[in-house]
């Protein structure tokens, strides 16, 4: 469960909602667009590279042009991510077409990220005279160095923040340098090596009609915030790809079920990125940089024959690490408990537990590290949620780091395998020490509405909104007290479908992430909704659909569940509890475990515990879960993954004198 983050009731005013209307005005207003000049310049179509060019942009130029001049072999030196193939695939395609002598490097993730030294060694040892970076540099000090002794030179791109220092080099170009005058930082690599082109070319139309596809894919891919000039790239870049635009992007478009003229910026972000990504997770990155190289159809089409087959297992490999965790959790729930979430195994692919960190943080709602380990190296990955720093944590365990980075939400490292169990320690030791109490996982809704106000026209004028993304996410309402008017299976019960009254209004929802015997409302039921709203088009009539993303008994008193969920894990990680709620927390007597234990067999594992605490709402969530602890220690339960079934049970147990209850009441 998530903490609900929703704004006031109280609605704003004034000239943005009389331009905009009452629905995407207060959307608008609640995203800080606040005045008419701001709104004109969020819609408005903008302009690339406006005011103060990056530092040593036409340094880059210049040293590029010498390059081109004198006949200098070049090496582009990208990254293994989505926003690293197209950023080199866009800087070594223009060099290309000018007739340069061009090759590129893209390291394998195993060699980490960034320039490394037996790398440049190949390089250099090929003749090239001139490296350019994308997507990486501002921190090779070392590495630079190396170049500059061997008599080639530098060239930076890079969106990365700075260091200590800056790498020598004949330029570097990275709107996040200390000294950088520019006015947009939140350029990805992409972002910065189309506006190098557009300097090197002076030609900015040229440019975008050429580039602007990839520079989007890449923009979308790296969760930059969509504002600004990355609203201006991803709009164009859309334009492109609508347009034709790289052969290769537009196989792999059509390779994932959807069309060029069609696309939206949710598809590249949910089927086009993770699809580019798996050629680097599992195989090379550079299957998928020769799929943007394709000459033809023929060509393009069999790269994204590979790219297929390299998703599939990429998909098949995080399934099974999925698995493994799953099998972990089962066998030990604390794991679940702890502050922070740390799962580690051997054999583990490195390249997917990206993904599976994120999926278990959110899951659980909790900040979640993953490692693998391998030939006595650990390679974690790491996800937070709410307000918790994952780069704080991972500066306060860097005694334990060889290597590590990242920012507030996200991070990764590489460390000694036999060291694992101190690192956990130091986790513990850390968040005890900082966190009196863990920041939750948080659900945001940008509006408080009624149903009849989410009408087709309302509901299209959102669309003025795209592209959505990091930054400018797809709107989110919130209903309050609705009546569950009805509910039905889709795809054998696979997902479900359900229709509410809000106000004077009924609407239609569903949901692809709940299945229809997951969803604990009963008609009849007075509920709270959070839901995107979207158009749904059937025999020609338009109407609204919700998209499900949360919901709850209406009146929940979520202070106290958290609060309640908050003592259940202190107490399973015997950090003590308040004496004075032991009465609501810990079962006293063999008539509240009765109680309990009907309660669980009423339900029969069709729900959650979380589930049963929430809607059912007659006990204590720490209660629920302590008492359900207590059966299943006493085998009168199964109890895994959060669901309780009851088993059959020969005789009485005396559950308060001896075992998880014996002990509490002793404590």
């Amino acid at each position: 469960m998530k903490k609900w983050i929703v704004p006031a009731g109280e609605r704003f005013g004034g000239e943005i909602c009389t331009e905009y209307g009452d629905i995407l005005g207060n959307i608008l207003m609640s995203r800080g667009i606040r005045t008419l000049d701001d709104a004109d310049s969020f819609f408005g179509e903008g302009e690339f590279f406006e005011g103060e060019p990056p530092a040593d942009l036409y340094k880059a130029v210049k040293t590029i042009n010498e390059a081109l001049d004198n006949g200098v072999k070049i090496t582009v030196y990208g990254d293994y991510d989505c926003d690293g193939v197209t950023s080199a695939v866009m800087m070594y395609s223009y060099l290309e077409s000018l007739g340069a002598e061009v090759d590129y490097y893209i390291p394998d993730r195993s060699e980490g990220f960034g320039l490394n030294i037996p790398a440049l060694e190949k390089i250099i040892g090929g003749g090239t005279g001139l490296i350019i970076t994308t997507d990486n540099g501002i921190n090779a000090i070392s590495e630079a160095e190396y170049i500059r002794d061997r008599g080639v030179k530098l060239v930076v791109t890079d969106h990365h923040q700075q260091g200590d220092e800056l790498p020598v080099c004949e330029a570097c170009v990275d709107p996040n340098r200390r000294d950088d005058l520019s006015q947009f930082k939140d350029l990805c690599g992409a972002g910065v090596v189309l506006k190098l082109l557009c300097a090197l070319e002076e030609n900015k139309e040229f440019i975008l009609d050429n580039f602007a596809d990839l520079a989007a894919v890449g923009t979308i891919g790296d969760v930059v915030p969509l504002k600004g000039e990355n609203r201006f790239i991803v709009k164009k870049g859309i334009e492109v790809m609508r347009k034709g635009g790289n052969i290769g992007l537009a196989g792999l478009i059509y390779k994932q079920g959807l069309s060029p003229k069609t696309v939206t910026s949710a598809d590249i972000a949910f089927k086009i990125c993770p699809a580019i990504n798996s050629a680097g997770r599992v195989s090379s990155a550079d299957k998928a940089v020769r799929l943007f190289l394709s000459e033809g159809e023929s060509e393009a089409q069999r790269c994204c024959e590979v790219i297929s087959e390299l998703n599939a297992k990429r998909r098949e490999i995080e399934q099974k690490i999925s698995e493994d965790i799953e099998k972990q959790i089962e066998n030990d729930p604390s794991i679940v408990g702890k502050r922070v979430i740390f799962l580690s195994g051997e054999g583990w692919h490195a390249g997917v537990i990206g993904i599976v960190s994120a999926r278990i943080a959110e899951k659980y709602g909790k900040p979640t590290i993953v490692v693998s380990v391998e030939n006595g190296e650990g390679r974690g990955s790491c996800r937070s949620v709410g307000s918790f720093s994952m780069y704080r944590l991972l500066k306060a365990c860097s005694a334990y780091l060889i290597k590590f980075g990242g920012h507030p939400m996200a991070g990764g490292f590489s460390m000694k395998a036999d060291e694992i169990p101190d690192l956990r320690r130091k986790i513990e030791q850390y968040t005890l020490q900082n966190y009196t109490v863990m920041p939750d996982a948080e659900l945001y809704a940008d509006l408080r509405v009624l149903g009849e106000e989410l009408t087709v026209e309302n509901v299209k004028s959102l669309d003025r909104l795209e592209p959505f993304g990091a930054g400018n996410e797809k709107p989110v309402f919130m209903l309050e007290n609705c009546e569950l008017k009805s509910k039905r299976s889709l795809k054998e019960g696979k997902y479900i479908a359900f229709e509410v009254k809000s106000g004077g209004a009924i609407l239609r929802g569903v949901s692809f992430k709940i299945p229809y015997n997951g969803f604990a409302a009963e008609t009849g039921d007075r509920i709270d909704i959070i839901a995107a709203a979207e158009i749904n088009e059937y025999n020609g009539t338009q109407s609204v659909q919700l998209r499900l993303i949360d919901y709850r008994p209406s009146g929940f008193r979520e202070d106290r569940f958290f609060a309640a969920r908050r003592a259940y894990e202190a107490i399973q990680r015997k950090e003590g509890f308040d004496r004075r709620l032991v009465s609501r927390i810990i079962p006293q007597s063999r008539e509240e475990l009765k109680k309990i234990y009907d309660l669980i067999r009423k339900y029969d594992g069709r729900f959650t515990l979380e589930q049963i605490a929430v809607f059912d709402g007659s006990v204590n969530y720490c209660m629920l879960k302590i008492a359900a602890d207590a059966f299943a220690e006493a085998d009168i339960i199964k109890y895994a993954n959060g669901y309780a079934k009851p088993l059959p049970v020969t005789g009485k147990r005396d559950l308060f004198g001896q075992g998880l209850l014996a002990e509490l009441m002793s404590r």
